[in-house]
């Protein structure tokens, strides 16, 4: 039986920050949008109320009912959680005189096992616009601030245990907030921290030979770290009965089609068939300039090429995919589904003239925790570290019309800033890095005669989940080598400059 940890989500930002921190304490743990309904079940050890950017004293705040929960399990509100709380049990919640945001310093009132190890005047991240003005009857203060009378709370011993904090214990700011947390997991909801990738592994093998049985399923891989970690717990659970389709749609990385179908075969043993559709995808691309008409005919003609290796194969009933945690919150969200700024940079998905069944071995991880379940796997580090890369691939990092002579030039160009990054010990310093080729021509010198070719841009990003990214600060020198190395060495590329925008405002791909 698995504990477990529910978050329920009032749409705080910080949500998923709070399940990272959970399961990074080894307890396994999973969001709910606060109006879903959900059993208490037995291994069910505590709830975590979020944050939120609503005020309780809206007329249509969201709403639950803390003495129902607490009286089946501990329960940690957090921020609008806290204010929540004392609203509910009488106490009163107000207009802060000023928005309270950033750094603050608490002050610890008394000893209590969820502050065990905790310092006084210790650092923590304020983000609310209401305050707890007064504590509600029955309710002890465990720490406040100099501005908030109220930071921290409990109530009293009896029916229940119900603890409250106006702070954010999940962000980085907050220096000890990560052991607050384990002390409500593992002290007052008595968690036993067994969730390890070891355990995830031996728990999802077990589950998929019971979900599959002796049906056939099929996967689109990419090379991409979340598809081969679930193609690897499926194939651990199936073997030969899951069938990998594995497509070169002319626009992956130089060597990258070869590489990768080796290794899918030779170390991982996966039953994968390489479909080489490069011309395809050529002939489908030419004269297509709009990123979003390039994205459509890359997504159309992968859907059209697997349904047809799928057709090949008989009796195939279940389709595996490489869906992780943040792509079902982002379904379920308080908000629904954000705006859409772009075409998702992955291609694929199942047609609803495909009829299958959902296998989904990683819809519960987070992106790190998929990458050391791979470590647990025995996927190789090539794979598990590679930067994030889009499902269009080079077609939209080449600005313009798509032809097989210019992927060749970028191919050439991205591999040696590519392997320059790793040479220099570089590449696992950045969280994603490409070449970009722009339609832009320049004249330049080389020797004696004059050449008029294209431009080369770099871009290396920092980030931890891609949703916002900083400029990578390489080095002067680096950049010096690699822009020598590729016009030396790549004739049609005359020019290479660095991209220096960071996101927001710019995005990390260039269309």
């Amino acid at each position: 039986m698995t504990e477990k940890i529910l978050i329920l989500d009032f749409g705080s930002q910080y949500t998923q920050l709070i399940a990272r921190a959970v399961r990074e304490a080894n307890v396994y743990c999973e969001i709910l949008p606060y109006y879903q309904s959900f059993q208490y079940e037995p291994g069910l050890k505590g709830i975590i109320l979020s944050g939120s950017p609503f005020s309780v004293n809206d007329p249509k705040a969201p709403d639950v009912d803390i003495r129902a929960m607490i009286a089946k399990v501990p329960v940690l509100g957090v921020c609008y959680g806290a204010q929540l709380t004392a609203k509910q049990f009488g106490g009163r919640v107000e207009k802060s005189e000023k928005r309270e945001y950033g750094r603050a310093i608490i002050q610890l009132k008394k000893e209590d096992p969820i502050l065990h190890g905790m310092t006084n005047s210790s650092q923590v991240w304020m983000s609310h616009g209401d305050s707890i003005k007064e504590l509600p009857n029955g309710f002890e203060l465990l720490a406040d601030t100099e501005s908030i009378p109220v930071a921290a709370f409990k109530k009293t011993p009896g029916d229940g245990v119900l603890y409250a904090v106006q702070f954010h214990p999940e962000v980085y700011h907050s220096i000890e907030g990560k052991k607050l947390l384990k002390n409500f997991l593992v002290d007052i909801c008595g968690c036993s921290q067994d969730w390890t990738p070891a355990h995830f592994v031996t728990d999802t093998v077990a589950a998929l030979k019971k979900q599959i049985g002796d049906r056939k399923v099929i996967m689109a891989l990419s090379g991409g770290v979340d598809s081969t970690v679930a193609a690897t717990l499926i194939s651990r659970a199936i073997g030969d009965n899951l069938y990998g389709i594995f497509v070169d749609n002319g626009v992956l990385r130089k060597g990258e089609f070869e590489q990768v179908l080796k290794t899918y075969k030779d170390n991982l043993h996966l039953n994968v068939k390489g479909v080489d559709a490069k011309d395809a995808f050529y002939r489908e691309l030419e004269g297509k300039t709009d990123p979003e008409a390039k994205r459509k005919v890359i997504g159309r003609m992968f859907i059209e090429i697997f349904q047809e290796e799928a057709h090949k194969i008989s009796g195939i009933e279940m389709l595996g995919q490489g869906t992780i945690y943040p792509d079902v919150i982002e379904s379920v969200s308080v908000h629904g589904p954000s705006q859409t700024i772009k075409s998702h940079h992955n291609v694929g998905g199942l047609p609803d003239t495909m009829k299958m069944s959902l296998v989904e071995p990683l819809r519960f991880l987070f992106k790190d925790e998929v990458r050391r379940v791979g470590r647990e796997l025995g996927i190789p580090d090539e794979l598990l570290d590679r930067h994030p890369f889009p499902g269009p691939g080079l077609a939209i990092r080449i600005l313009g019309e798509i032809t097989p002579e210019k992927v060749a030039l970028l191919q050439e160009a991205d591999a040696r800033y590519i392997n320059g990054l790793k040479e220099h010990n570089l590449y696992k310093t950045v969280w994603q890095a490409g070449a970009i080729l722009l339609p832009v021509k320049s004249v330049g010198v080389m020797g004696d005669e004059r050449t008029y070719e294209f431009t080369v841009a770099l871009r290396a990003v920092t980030s931890v989940d891609g949703m916002t990214a900083d400029w990578a600060h390489l080095p002067y020198d680096f950049l010096a080598y690699i822009s020598n190395d590729i016009i030396n060495n790549v004739r049609g590329i005359n020019r290479v400059v660095y991209d220096i925008s960071s996101k927001p405002p710019a995005t990390i791909e260039w269309e």
